[in-house]
C-alpha cells in the first residue's frame, strides 16, 4: 500500500523527529551540533518557517515548528538535510546516507499540546539519562525560555506570551512546566502521533482540520479522533489553561 504523503499545512505548529540511520550517530563533535543549528536558521528564514523549539540529540533531533506556506517546511528540511550530510560525510571521511528515511511530522493543536510538546523536546535529554535537568543540557531551545541565552533560531509562538506579562515571569512559568513534566500518556501521544503522521488534538480540531485537507488525518474518519487522541483529550499540560 502506498504511504500517505506528509500532513503538512502553514499556519500550525507541526512536531518533526528525524533520526539516523539505523540509530546511528549523527553529530560527532561540537562543530556539528552548531552546523545544523546554523542550517536550521538559514533554512528556517529562508523558507519562511518559524522554529518554536529544537532538541539535537546524539542520534536524532526534534523540531517544533510552524511554516507560513505549503512548501515551507519540507523545503527547510530538504535543504537541511542536503546540505549536513555533505558537511558531515566530508568531515568524517565517510559516503552514503546518514538519515533512517524521510522526517516523521505531524500537526499539534496549539492551544492543547504546543507548550506539551515544547516540554516533551526539553525533556528528551533528562529522559535518555544525559543531565538531571532540561537547563544542563547544551543542544536544545531550553535555555531561551528560561532566560539562560538568545538562540537565533528560535522564534517564540505567540502562546508563550500568555505565561506571563513580563519576561521575568514567562522564563519563571516556563521552567515550571518543564520542571513539572508530562505525563506517560502525553509523551506517548505526542511520540505516537508524529511517528504516524497523524494529527494530535480534540475532536472538534480533527474534525475541522480534515475540512482543509484532502489527506487523511487521522486513522477513521473524520470527526472521531485516532487512539491517543481518545486517551489523552482530557489530560492538557498542568497550569496551562
Amino acid at each position: 500500500m502506498a504511504r500517505l504523503p506528509r500532513l503538512t499545512l502553514p499556519g500550525y505548529p507541526h512536531h518533526i523527529i528525524q533520526r539516523g540511520n539505523n540509530r546511528q550517530a549523527i553529530f560527532s563533535t561540537a562543530a556539528d551540533y552548531q552546523t545544523l543549528l546554523d542550517l536550521l536558521a538559514e533554512n528556517a528564514s529562508k523558507f519562511d518557517v518559524a522554529v518554536h523549539a529544537y532538541v539535537l540529540m546524539s542520534n536524532h533531533f526534534h523540531l517544533l515548528a510552524t511554516p507560513h506556506t505549503l512548501e515551507g517546511l519540507p523545503q527547510m528540511m530538504q535543504a537541511v538535510g542536503r546540505r549536513y550530510v555533505r558537511y558531515f560525510n566530508d568531515s568524517q571521511h565517510r559516503s552514503g546516507t546518514l538519515w533512517e528515511g524521510r522526517y516523521k511530522s505531524t500537526l499539534i493543536q496549539t492551544e492543547r499540546y504546543l507548550l506539551a510538546c515544547m516540554v516533551y523536546i526539553d525533556l528528551n535529554p533528562v529522559r535518555a539519562g544525559l543531565v538531571a535537568q532540561a537547563r544542563d543540557y547544551p543542544w536544545s531551545s531550553h535555555g531561551h525560555y528560561t532566560g539562560l541565552q538568545t538562540d537565533k533560531l528560535i522564534t517564540p509562538h505567540p502562546l508563550i506570551w500568555e505565561l506571563g506579562n513580563t519576561p521575568f515571569a514567562r522564563e519563571a512559568a516556563y521552567a515550571e512546566l518543564v520542571q513539572n513534566g508530562l505525563t506517560s500518556v502525553q509523551q506517548s501521544a505526542l511520540t505516537d502521533a508524529t511517528l504516524r503522521g497523524w494529527a494530535l488534538g480534540d475532536p472538534d480540531f480533527v474534525a475541522d482540520l480534515q475540512k482543509r485537507t484532502q489527506r487523511r488525518v487521522s486513522q477513521i474518519s473524520a470527526g472521531r479522533p485516532v487512539s491517543v487522541q481518545k486517551i489523552v483529550q482530557n489530560e492538557p499540560l498542568a497550569h496551562v489553561k
